[in-house]
């Protein structure tokens, strides 16, 4: 059976490249980076190499990339590290209602601990109201966290105009934007736009799982959260994770590479997936065919139930997701598409298809013939 594998957002396939990087520098290359013999300063240069290129992509300077466990870990670093650094300044914070578990939950907590959080709303179309966000700044408000691209539908939020705003309101408020989504698919360049905080993460883009980034500009106050032996230049302590650093910077120079190319075909694709599966009796467009990252796209099923339905494909060998993977365990209804107004129904019924560097045009045909036969035959037994 042919299997299609179109869950890329939740994570992606390793690259050749950096599945290659990642051999040599466990096998070769495994001293410690702290260690001053010869084996510790080659595990250095390999993270040295590494950090050059994801700065590279982010169009900053080596000194500005810290190396994580993953994005979950940079968006904690980032909104848990800049609260306790400004508290003195002020406790609100800005966010919105569609982000990533690992930013809302951070809020969540910091809420426990006396700061004030604010959570923007979003539109049917799913973009934030730049007016609201203008209205909620206070003179207290140290921090705005917005994610670049949405994991679930793939709409693109103005984060280019948020930076400018904030700048224009009040130069100290700090803005950290969740980029794990557009990160070597779309350009991402916070010194350009005025975004002091990127979180960054490698398996999304065809690198190993366990390692990611934070972009911290420099003069952007920041706290360690983990402390320990001082790595990363003190923000980030604990013997760095040599081979996944090594298969991370492979994977975004592969990424980056080929990016301009690689985004158009994926585009491409989503354009020929869009127009085949909005041809299947009942499928619904969560988002829009303009403005949205070239590799996801969201299907509402209203009447179906989208676990069902993942399963169903499953069996013909495709693989979705009912959303963000760091949640799609929860039987809550996704927070992201009852934002944007969709009925329990429709939230229900929705599954995810996110695209990656190895998805072809067959994949999509497959998948779409399987996915009109699956709703197809969840429908008939609905309708009993």
């Amino acid at each position: 059976m042919r299997e299609v594998y179109l869950d890329h957002s939740a994570t992606s396939p390793i690259r050749p490249e950096a599945f290659q990087a990642l051999q040599e520098a466990a096998l070769r290359d495994f001293g410690n980076p702290s260690s001053l013999h010869r084996k510790g300063v080659d595990a250095e240069r390999i993270i040295s190499e590494a950090r050059e290129v994801v700065a590279g992509a982010l169009g900053g300077e080596p000194d500005e990339v810290v190396f994580t466990s993953g994005a979950t870990e940079s968006n904690n670093m980032a909104i848990k590290g800049v609260a306790r650094a400004l508290s003195r300044y002020g406790n609100h914070i800005i966010t919105t209602r569609i982000e990533h578990p690992s930013v809302f939950e951070t809020c969540k907590q910091l809420e426990e601990e006396g700061f004030q959080v604010t959570y923007l709303h979003v539109k049917q179309d799913g973009m934030i109201d730049l007016d609201e966000l203008r209205e909620a700044i206070i003179p207290g408000t140290i921090l705005v966290s917005i994610m670049h691209v949405n994991n679930e539908t793939g709409i693109v939020q103005p984060v280019v105009q948020v930076g400018t705003l904030l700048k224009q309101m009040r130069e100290k408020i700090t803005f950290h934007v969740d980029a794990v989504q557009s990160f070597c698919k779309l350009p991402v360049l916070p010194r350009e736009w005025g975004i002091d905080l990127v979180s960054v993460s490698s398996h999304k883009i065809g690198g190993p799982k366990g390692v990611g980034a934070l972009f911290i500009k420099k003069g952007t106050k920041i706290a360690p959260i983990i402390l320990g032996g001082g790595q990363e230049r003190g923000l980030r302590s604990g013997t760095e994770n040599v081979p996944g650093i090594a298969g991370f910077g492979a994977a975004v120079k592969a990424a980056m590479a080929g990016r301009e190319r690689e985004a158009s075909e994926l585009d491409a694709l989503r354009r020929r997936l869009i127009e085949k599966a909005s041809a299947i009796k009942g499928a619904r467009l969560v988002g829009a065919v303009e403005g949205c990252a070239p590799h996801i796209v969201n299907l509402s099923f209203p009447g179906l139930r989208g676990e069902l339905l993942l399963h169903y494909l499953e069996e013909r060998g495709v693989y979705v997701s009912t959303g963000s993977a760091c949640s799609s365990r929860s039987r809550a209804l996704s927070r992201t598409l009852t934002a944007m107004g969709l009925t329990s129904d429709e939230a229900v019924g929705s599954i995810r298809i996110s695209l990656g560097w190895n998805t072809t045009a067959e994949d999509i045909d497959y998948a779409c013939e399987a996915l009109a036969a699956c709703v197809a035959k969840l429908a008939a037994l609905v309708r009993r």
